[in-house]
Protein backbone atom coordinates (compact mmCIF):
# COMPACT_ATOMS: atom_id res chain seq x y z
CA UNK A 1 0.00 0.00 0.00
CA UNK A 2 1.34 3.63 -0.88
CA UNK A 3 2.07 5.89 2.22
CA UNK A 4 0.80 9.47 2.67
CA UNK A 5 2.62 11.89 1.31
CA UNK A 6 4.35 14.32 3.40
CA UNK A 7 2.27 17.88 3.50
CA UNK A 8 4.45 20.91 3.77
CA UNK A 9 3.66 22.82 7.12
CA UNK A 10 0.62 25.32 7.06
CA UNK A 11 2.13 28.73 7.21
CA UNK A 12 0.59 31.97 6.29
CA UNK A 13 2.75 32.08 3.47
CA UNK A 14 1.34 28.87 2.19
CA UNK A 15 -2.05 30.05 2.22
CA UNK A 16 -1.28 33.48 0.27
CA UNK A 17 0.43 30.87 -2.27
CA UNK A 18 -2.55 28.66 -2.33
CA UNK A 19 -4.86 31.89 -3.17
CA UNK A 20 -2.02 33.84 -5.81
CA UNK A 21 -2.14 29.46 -7.56
CA UNK A 22 -5.87 29.37 -7.58
CA UNK A 23 -6.53 32.92 -9.11
CA UNK A 24 -3.96 32.47 -11.86
CA UNK A 25 -5.03 28.62 -12.69
CA UNK A 26 -8.39 30.43 -12.82
CA UNK A 27 -7.79 32.87 -15.53
CA UNK A 28 -5.54 30.41 -17.67
CA UNK A 29 -8.75 27.50 -17.13
CA UNK A 30 -11.11 29.99 -18.35
CA UNK A 31 -9.18 31.90 -21.24
CA UNK A 32 -7.56 28.95 -23.10
CA UNK A 33 -10.39 25.66 -21.67
CA UNK A 34 -7.59 24.00 -19.71
CA UNK A 35 -8.11 22.69 -15.88
CA UNK A 36 -4.88 24.43 -14.65
CA UNK A 37 -3.34 21.66 -13.61
CA UNK A 38 -0.38 22.37 -15.78
CA UNK A 39 0.08 25.43 -13.26
CA UNK A 40 -0.97 24.32 -9.94
CA UNK A 41 1.17 21.39 -9.98
CA UNK A 42 4.76 22.82 -11.06
CA UNK A 43 3.78 25.57 -8.80
CA UNK A 44 2.96 23.34 -5.52
CA UNK A 45 6.36 21.70 -6.58
CA UNK A 46 8.41 25.01 -6.70
CA UNK A 47 7.01 27.38 -4.47
CA UNK A 48 5.50 24.71 -1.70
CA UNK A 49 7.86 21.74 -2.11
CA UNK A 50 4.94 19.54 -2.45
CA UNK A 51 6.27 16.32 -3.57
CA UNK A 52 5.42 14.95 -6.98
CA UNK A 53 2.48 13.02 -6.60
CA UNK A 54 0.81 14.85 -4.12
CA UNK A 55 0.97 17.96 -5.74
CA UNK A 56 -0.38 16.11 -8.94
CA UNK A 57 -3.43 14.59 -6.48
CA UNK A 58 -3.89 18.02 -5.45
CA UNK A 59 -3.94 19.43 -8.52
CA UNK A 60 -6.22 17.10 -9.86
CA UNK A 61 -9.16 17.90 -7.13
CA UNK A 62 -9.03 21.56 -7.61
CA UNK A 63 -9.64 20.98 -11.15
CA UNK A 64 -13.44 19.93 -10.22
CA UNK A 65 -14.74 23.23 -9.29
CA UNK A 66 -12.97 25.18 -11.59
CA UNK A 67 -13.54 23.40 -14.64
CA UNK A 68 -17.31 23.77 -13.44
CA UNK A 69 -17.41 27.21 -13.32
CA UNK A 70 -16.27 27.60 -16.76
CA UNK A 71 -18.67 25.48 -18.21
CA UNK A 72 -21.22 27.78 -16.68
CA UNK A 73 -19.19 30.20 -18.00
CA UNK A 74 -19.04 28.57 -21.41
CA UNK A 75 -22.43 27.31 -22.09
CA UNK A 76 -23.79 30.65 -21.08
CA UNK A 77 -22.63 31.42 -24.55
CA UNK A 78 -23.82 28.50 -25.90
CA UNK A 79 -20.23 27.07 -26.57
CA UNK A 80 -20.43 23.53 -25.00
CA UNK A 81 -20.67 20.63 -27.70
CA UNK A 82 -22.66 18.37 -24.64
CA UNK A 83 -22.36 14.95 -25.82
CA UNK A 84 -19.43 15.32 -27.66
CA UNK A 85 -18.03 16.30 -24.57
CA UNK A 86 -19.46 13.03 -22.85
CA UNK A 87 -17.60 10.51 -25.65
CA UNK A 88 -14.01 12.33 -24.84
CA UNK A 89 -14.56 11.99 -21.10
CA UNK A 90 -15.63 8.27 -21.59
CA UNK A 91 -12.39 7.79 -23.72
CA UNK A 92 -10.62 9.42 -21.47
CA UNK A 93 -11.91 7.70 -17.98
CA UNK A 94 -11.06 4.43 -20.05
CA UNK A 95 -7.44 5.56 -21.68
CA UNK A 96 -6.09 6.82 -18.16
CA UNK A 97 -6.70 2.90 -16.89
CA UNK A 98 -4.66 1.96 -19.84
CA UNK A 99 -1.60 4.73 -19.51
CA UNK A 100 -1.45 4.06 -15.58
CA UNK A 101 -0.93 0.00 -16.50
CA UNK A 102 1.49 0.66 -19.11
CA UNK A 103 3.44 3.11 -17.19
CA UNK A 104 6.23 1.13 -15.89
CA UNK A 105 6.68 -0.08 -19.36
CA UNK A 106 7.08 2.67 -21.50
CA UNK A 107 9.96 5.22 -21.50
CA UNK A 108 9.06 8.03 -19.99
CA UNK A 109 12.00 10.34 -21.73
CA UNK A 110 10.82 9.32 -25.36
CA UNK A 111 6.74 10.12 -24.70
CA UNK A 112 7.79 13.63 -23.29
CA UNK A 113 9.91 13.79 -26.34
CA UNK A 114 7.02 12.34 -28.54
CA UNK A 115 4.73 15.00 -26.84
CA UNK A 116 6.98 17.90 -27.41
CA UNK A 117 6.60 17.09 -30.78
CA UNK A 118 3.33 17.05 -31.00
CA UNK A 119 3.20 20.12 -28.96
CA UNK A 120 5.44 21.80 -31.92
CA UNK A 121 3.36 20.70 -34.44
CA UNK A 122 -0.01 22.45 -32.85
CA UNK A 123 1.82 25.38 -32.31
CA UNK A 124 2.99 25.78 -35.97
CA UNK A 125 -0.76 24.38 -37.22
CA UNK A 126 -2.24 27.20 -34.76
CA UNK A 127 -0.80 29.60 -36.93
CA UNK A 128 -2.13 28.27 -40.20
CA UNK A 129 -5.64 27.03 -39.08
CA UNK A 130 -7.84 29.95 -37.52
CA UNK A 131 -11.04 28.43 -35.91
CA UNK A 132 -14.45 30.01 -37.38
CA UNK A 133 -16.31 31.64 -33.96
CA UNK A 134 -19.54 30.46 -36.26
CA UNK A 135 -18.45 26.80 -36.51
CA UNK A 136 -20.69 24.36 -35.02
CA UNK A 137 -19.44 20.38 -33.92
CA UNK A 138 -21.87 18.51 -35.97
CA UNK A 139 -22.13 14.95 -34.12
CA UNK A 140 -21.89 11.73 -36.57
CA UNK A 141 -21.01 8.33 -36.48
CA UNK A 142 -17.38 8.56 -37.64
CA UNK A 143 -16.11 11.69 -36.26
CA UNK A 144 -18.29 10.30 -33.23
CA UNK A 145 -15.74 7.16 -33.41
CA UNK A 146 -12.51 9.43 -33.83
CA UNK A 147 -13.98 11.19 -30.40
CA UNK A 148 -13.85 8.62 -28.56
CA UNK A 149 -10.61 7.75 -30.04
CA UNK A 150 -9.12 10.89 -29.01
CA UNK A 151 -10.78 10.82 -25.43
CA UNK A 152 -9.19 7.17 -24.91
CA UNK A 153 -5.50 8.91 -26.02
CA UNK A 154 -5.79 11.57 -24.23
CA UNK A 155 -6.54 9.23 -20.89
CA UNK A 156 -3.61 7.50 -22.31
CA UNK A 157 -1.31 10.29 -21.82
CA UNK A 158 -2.84 11.63 -19.06
CA UNK A 159 -2.53 8.39 -17.04
CA UNK A 160 1.71 7.99 -18.47
CA UNK A 161 2.87 11.68 -18.08
CA UNK A 162 0.39 14.05 -16.35
CA UNK A 163 -0.53 15.65 -19.35
CA UNK A 164 -4.20 17.90 -18.63
CA UNK A 165 -6.54 16.44 -21.13
CA UNK A 166 -7.34 20.59 -22.28
CA UNK A 167 -3.52 20.81 -23.81
CA UNK A 168 -4.60 17.59 -26.17
CA UNK A 169 -8.40 18.77 -26.93
CA UNK A 170 -8.90 21.76 -27.65
CA UNK A 171 -6.27 22.09 -30.26
CA UNK A 172 -7.93 18.57 -31.60
CA UNK A 173 -11.34 19.63 -31.69
CA UNK A 174 -10.41 23.31 -33.52
CA UNK A 175 -7.53 21.61 -36.06
CA UNK A 176 -8.93 18.09 -36.59
CA UNK A 177 -12.67 18.62 -36.52
CA UNK A 178 -13.03 22.44 -37.46
CA UNK A 179 -15.13 23.40 -34.03
CA UNK A 180 -14.99 27.33 -32.55
CA UNK A 181 -12.45 27.99 -30.60
CA UNK A 182 -15.08 28.66 -28.06
CA UNK A 183 -16.67 25.62 -28.50
CA UNK A 184 -13.41 23.65 -28.18
CA UNK A 185 -12.55 25.36 -24.95
CA UNK A 186 -16.08 24.72 -23.45
CA UNK A 187 -16.32 21.21 -24.61
CA UNK A 188 -12.33 20.39 -23.33
CA UNK A 189 -13.66 21.99 -19.48
CA UNK A 190 -16.68 19.66 -19.56
CA UNK A 191 -14.70 16.96 -20.80
CA UNK A 192 -12.31 17.02 -17.37
CA UNK A 193 -15.12 17.27 -14.72
CA UNK A 194 -16.22 13.26 -14.41
CA UNK A 195 -12.40 12.33 -15.16
CA UNK A 196 -10.39 14.88 -12.70
CA UNK A 197 -13.27 13.56 -9.90
CA UNK A 198 -12.36 9.73 -11.17
CA UNK A 199 -9.03 10.38 -10.40
CA UNK A 200 -9.37 12.44 -7.29
CA UNK A 201 -11.38 9.20 -5.96
CA UNK A 202 -8.37 7.29 -6.67
CA UNK A 203 -5.92 9.32 -4.97
CA UNK A 204 -7.81 10.10 -1.96
CA UNK A 205 -7.91 5.87 -1.36
CA UNK A 206 -4.07 6.43 -1.48
CA UNK A 207 -3.81 9.58 0.36
CA UNK A 208 -2.23 12.08 -2.60
CA UNK A 209 -4.52 14.83 -2.18
CA UNK A 210 -4.05 17.64 -0.03
CA UNK A 211 -7.67 19.39 0.50
CA UNK A 212 -7.52 21.48 2.33
CA UNK A 213 -4.86 23.36 -0.54
CA UNK A 214 -7.37 21.92 -2.81
CA UNK A 215 -10.12 23.50 -1.50
CA UNK A 216 -8.52 26.63 -0.84
CA UNK A 217 -6.51 26.75 -4.97
CA UNK A 218 -10.44 26.02 -6.37
CA UNK A 219 -12.25 28.23 -4.44
CA UNK A 220 -9.32 30.88 -5.59
CA UNK A 221 -10.04 29.64 -8.99
CA UNK A 222 -13.21 29.77 -9.13
CA UNK A 223 -13.35 33.85 -8.59
CA UNK A 224 -11.48 34.07 -11.65
CA UNK A 225 -12.00 31.25 -13.77
CA UNK A 226 -15.50 33.30 -15.52
CA UNK A 227 -13.18 36.87 -16.09
CA UNK A 228 -10.43 34.58 -18.44
CA UNK A 229 -13.74 32.47 -20.15
CA UNK A 230 -14.92 36.53 -20.60
CA UNK A 231 -11.78 37.55 -22.23
CA UNK A 232 -12.06 34.00 -24.09
CA UNK A 233 -14.89 35.81 -25.98
CA UNK A 234 -13.69 39.18 -26.15
CA UNK A 235 -10.55 37.94 -28.13
CA UNK A 236 -10.43 37.81 -32.25
CA UNK A 237 -9.62 33.81 -32.81
CA UNK A 238 -6.45 34.70 -34.31
CA UNK A 239 -5.11 36.75 -31.16
CA UNK A 240 -6.36 33.79 -29.43
CA UNK A 241 -4.89 31.06 -31.06
CA UNK A 242 -1.74 33.03 -30.86
CA UNK A 243 -2.00 33.39 -26.80
CA UNK A 244 -2.50 29.57 -26.55
CA UNK A 245 0.30 29.01 -28.79
CA UNK A 246 2.38 30.57 -26.70
CA UNK A 247 0.82 29.14 -23.56
CA UNK A 248 1.31 25.30 -25.23
CA UNK A 249 5.32 26.75 -25.54
CA UNK A 250 5.24 27.02 -21.73
CA UNK A 251 4.30 23.39 -21.40
CA UNK A 252 6.68 22.17 -24.33
CA UNK A 253 9.53 23.64 -22.25
CA UNK A 254 8.65 22.40 -19.08
CA UNK A 255 7.98 18.77 -20.88
CA UNK A 256 11.50 19.14 -22.45
CA UNK A 257 13.30 19.66 -19.62
CA UNK A 258 11.22 17.03 -17.74
CA UNK A 259 12.98 14.73 -20.27
CA UNK A 260 16.19 16.22 -20.28
CA UNK A 261 16.19 15.75 -16.30
CA UNK A 262 15.19 11.97 -16.87
CA UNK A 263 17.54 11.26 -19.29
CA UNK A 264 20.29 12.11 -17.12
CA UNK A 265 18.93 10.10 -14.53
Amino acid sequence: MMTESTRPARTPRAYAAFVGIGLLAGVLSGLFGVGGGTVIMPMLVLLLAFDQRLAAGTSLAAIVPTASVGVISYALHGSVAWIPAAILAAGAVVGAQIGTRLLPRISQTALRWCFVGFLVVVIVTLFVVIPSRSAVFELGLLNGVLLALVGVGTGILAGLIGVGGGVIVVPVLMLAFGTSDLEAKGTSLLMMIPTAISGTIGNLRNKNVDLVAAGIIGVSACTTTALGAWLATLIDPLLGNVLFAAYLVVIAVQMALKAIRGRRR
